[in-house]
């Protein structure tokens, strides 16, 4: 029973381990998130009425304090919320007045101050195919990815220029960033950038690039924007988003005094809502590095100003300043806020309903109170408070808080000496968490399949965006080609085309020469190396059947016929994969040894961190040399010899093949060579030479070969040789 007890407790920590840091993870989201649950990016379009021409340098003017001015275009974006008023004002034209009502595009059509017979005029689009999409799209984002998604491909078929196309794929980032698929976003804010630069997409990228926890790209996004451009509201997203990346990387100074900055430009513009966010967060950095009476004073700040705000901004700096007290222990302050915490959350749940997975539910703060308790030791005030987040939990299907709640209530009721309760409370642990099991596993199925589909998806806009692409580069082509219609210049093009023309059949003719000339030269190299090769293993087998070694020699032939098939099997490449190369080292020297056992040993070592059939070599090339250090290296050797062939990686893209024996060396090897023996040597090696030649002219120096004596400057009597092959992968 005690070791299935142990078991389950395993797995239940696990769980529990997983559970908490999905939370925190899903709690920081939120937070980074959380200005666009209120806030979003009014689009709007301001231009004259008769003309239909647009109006450059309209100011736009939030009460809140944010700012904007119409570009060349006429256009505009500005970020409010339901209920702002938007002051749109012109040295020509009266100043507009609008309430927000809705995200949707709109456009100010206007008379010049001249005709008195107009007033200012604020309408929604209706004509216009690609705007209604992109509206679409927006409406659906936190409503279904699948629907926003395709809304965002149709805007793209609709799309008339670069600034549309950018418009469309900052949309789609937008609805990745919901949906947490950051990844995706970066490279479609990366796509929309490329189509047309706006800081506030690149301060939005440098967020993108922080949640998916590519914080130095992040850092470098920021300080690649040019602050002078930004409005007041973007320099403080700048220098928040700064912080936030160096909170991440726990570089807390940095964070702090990032925060710091675009603390004093909020304070200045009275951005109001980012003084609160700002405070809040310097609390947190000053409590992750340790300055307690800091934090403890910023988040003071944080408070008293959400308090001003609305109640459910209230309660998210009480929940923080509750958990930094019983991060702290000071559980009677805590448990003070919380309880405030909840009659503020019962008011916003009478408007609003609050997802199980936020940090601002009943049953997460009663649950969090009777820990507290719990920790206080004050277990008959800590009951009530367990049981309540239970059943508020039950009811609400939240199986994290249910099965917390139930194992923190076991504990109280076994410390407090009741193991009736403490057992019967441990068994409904049990099906918490068994419950949150099955819950678990399903969400995994759902975002497999959610992630599939979203893939699908993007694949299928990559695919728009290509075609897209070559269009325009199609059509750009022929609107450039239709511009010079003169007869002069197109004689002049013309003559100069049959030039090229006539330079590239010859440039290609001369080429084509000389690789026939280059293919030649290696298949009659290679012609006499084959059977210079049969020849000397023909004189072995015919050396063991003169000494009547008839089972030897059946030996050494079919280990021979297995390596000359091999050869001829290649014989006609210019190139073979390395690892079918040192198949045929291996064979080869292994019939070397099979006759010169009392010679030399070998050792052929292969890095293990070379891919050997990524890399592609001549066929034949390291044998000969092999063959040198054998025959005119250890065969006069007095004592054994050792033969090594090693295989290691000099670069990403480069090998050295080094084949050292310990042989009585070149010089002493030519003394004893006959006037033939010298001529017939030097012949194969300057086969090699040429090959090797050959090769890297046709292959652009793929192969490098390096021959020196393996102990030079060493008093060693016997110098050996030390063949060095560099090889280039593709």
């Amino acid at each position: 029973m005690k070791h299935i007890k142990l078991y389950i407790s395993s797995i239940l920590l696990f769980i529990c381990s997983y559970t908490m840091y999905a939370q925190q993870y899903d709690s920081v989201n939120k937070e980074a998130n959380n200005v666009d649950e209120v806030y979003f990016y009014i689009r709007g379009l301001v231009k004259e009425e008769d003309t239909n021409e647009a109006i450059k340098d309209v100011n736009i003017e939030i009460n809140g304090g944010a700012y904007t001015a119409s570009n060349r275009a006429g256009e505009f974006r500005v970020r409010a919320k339901i209920g702002d008023e938007l002051v749109i004002s012109h040295k020509d034209f009266e100043t507009v007045y609008y309430v927000v009502k809705s995200d949707e595009r709109i456009t100010l059509n206007v008379k010049p101050l001249e005709s008195e017979s107009y007033n200012k005029r604020l309408k929604k689009t209706q004509n216009n195919s690609f705007n209604n999409l992109i509206d679409s799209a927006l409406v659906y984002k936190k409503k279904s990815a699948d629907k926003s998604i395709q809304f965002v491909t149709e805007s793209l078929k609709n799309s008339t220029s670069a600034k549309q196309n950018a418009e469309a794929f900052e949309v789609l980032s937008d609805i990745y960033m919901y949906w947490k698929q950051y990844d995706l976003a970066v490279s479609n804010y990366r796509i929309s950038l490329n189509s047309f630069q706006s800081n506030e997409v690149k301060i939005r990228l440098a967020i993108a690039y922080m949640m998916n926890n590519n914080y130095q790209e992040s850092v470098s996004v920021y300080k690649d924007i040019n602050k002078k451009e930004l409005s007041n509201y973007q320099l403080v997203e700048l220098h928040e988003g700064l912080g936030d990346v160096y909170y991440r990387m726990k570089d807390y100074k940095k964070s702090i005094s990032s925060y710091n900055e675009g603390l004093s430009v909020a304070q200045k513009y009275l951005i109001t809502p980012k003084v609160t966010d700002l405070n809040s967060k310097i609390a947190q950095s000053f409590d992750a590095s340790g300055s307690k009476d800091k934090a403890k004073e910023y988040y003071n700040n944080s408070l008293s100003l959400a308090s001003k705000e609305n109640k459910k901004r209230a309660v998210e700096e009480k929940i923080k300043f509750a958990d930094f007290n019983n991060s702290n222990r000071n559980f009677a302050d805590e448990i003070r806020m919380r309880e405030e915490a909840i009659l503020d959350i019962k008011d916003i749940e009478t408007d609003s309903v609050i997802d199980i997975e936020s940090d601002y539910t009943i049953q997460k703060q009663n649950y969090k109170i009777g820990n507290a308790l719990y920790m206080q030791r004050n277990y008959a005030e800590a009951i009530p408070y367990l049981e309540k987040s239970i059943v508020e939990a039950g009811e609400r299907e939240d199986f994290v808080v249910e099965k917390d709640a139930n194992r923190k209530l076991s504990e109280v009721f076994e410390e407090s000496g009741d193991y009736e309760n403490a057992r019967k409370t441990y068994d409904e642990y049990i099906k918490s968490v068994e419950a949150l099991l099955i819950k678990k596993e399903q969400q995994i199925t759902q975002a497999a399949r959610f992630n599939k589909s979203i893939a699908d998806k993007q694949n299928r806009i990559t695919s728009l965006e290509s075609d897209r692409e070559l269009s325009e580069s199609r059509y750009q082509l022929n609107q450039e080609q239709n511009k010079n219609q003169k007869i002069i210049i197109y004689s002049l093009i013309g003559g100069l085309l049959l030039l090229l023309f006539a330079a590239y059949l010859m440039y290609k003719y001369i080429k084509q020469q000389r690789l026939a000339n280059n293919l030649l030269a290696l298949k009659s190299l290679r012609s006499q190396m084959n059977p210079h090769f049969i020849f000397n293993a023909l004189n072995s087998v015919n050396s063991f059947i003169a000494t009547n070694d008839e089972r030897t020699a059946n030996k050494y032939l079919s280990d021979f016929s297995k390596l000359m098939r091999a050869v001829l099997e290649n014989s006609e490449q210019d190139f073979i994969p390395l690892e079918k190369e040192v198949e045929l080292l291996q064979l080869y020297t292994k019939l070397e040894h099979f006759r010169f056992q009392d010679k030399f040993e070998y050792n052929i070592t292969v890095d293990k961190a070379i891919n050997v059939s990524d890399f592609q070599i001549p066929p034949m090339l390291l044998q000969p040399y092999i063959e040198n250090a054998v025959w005119h290296g250890l065969r006069y050797k007095e004592e054994k010899g050792q033969l090594d062939i090693l295989i290691v990686k000099k670069s990403k893209d480069e090998i050295t093949i080094t084949i050292a024996d310990n042989g009585i060396g070149r010089e002493k090897s030519k003394a004893l060579k006959t006037k033939n023996q010298q001529k017939q040597n030097s012949k194969g090696m300057g086969n090699i030479k040429k090959r090797v030649a050959i090769l890297n002219e046709m292959y652009k120096d793929k192969v490098d070969v390096f021959i020196d004596e393996l102990y030079q400057g060493q008093a060693e009597e016997d110098k050996g040789t030390k063949v060095v092959v560099t090889l280039k992968r593709d």
